[in-house]
């Protein structure tokens, strides 16, 4: 089988998914602004959230390699230590980046 693939294709796929990223951004934003935000709401997005983070770093602690999980070690103590998200996924990504270069 051959395909024929022309230079507009790919530039239309990624006009296509930025143009559906945006409306469904912009449209969660516009339902939200006609919801209350109550305590109760606030949790759930809260922990939401913080199960999203959880379900993207899991497999990558069970499954990825040393430089992974010295990464997300080195992440989370300077984060619990300073606070400071930019200050640790820096941390982190420099840990990763030394680990690959020299093991």
């Amino acid at each position: 089988m051959n395909i024929e693939i022309s230079t507009l294709h790919p530039f239309l796929i990624v006009a296509v998914m930025a143009l559906i990223t945006l409306v469904t951004r912009w449209s969660g934003v516009f339902i939200m602004g006609y919801i209350p935000i109550s305590d109760g709401i606030q949790r759930f997005i809260t922990a939401m959230s913080s199960s999203v983070l959880v379900a993207i770093l899991t497999p990558i602690a069970f499954s990825g390699d040393g430089g992974a999980r010295l990464a997300l070690c080195i992440t989370a103590v300077v984060m619990l230590i300073f606070k400071k998200p930019l200050l640790a996924i820096s941390m982190g990504l420099i840990s990763v980046a030394l680990y690959r270069q020299y093991f």
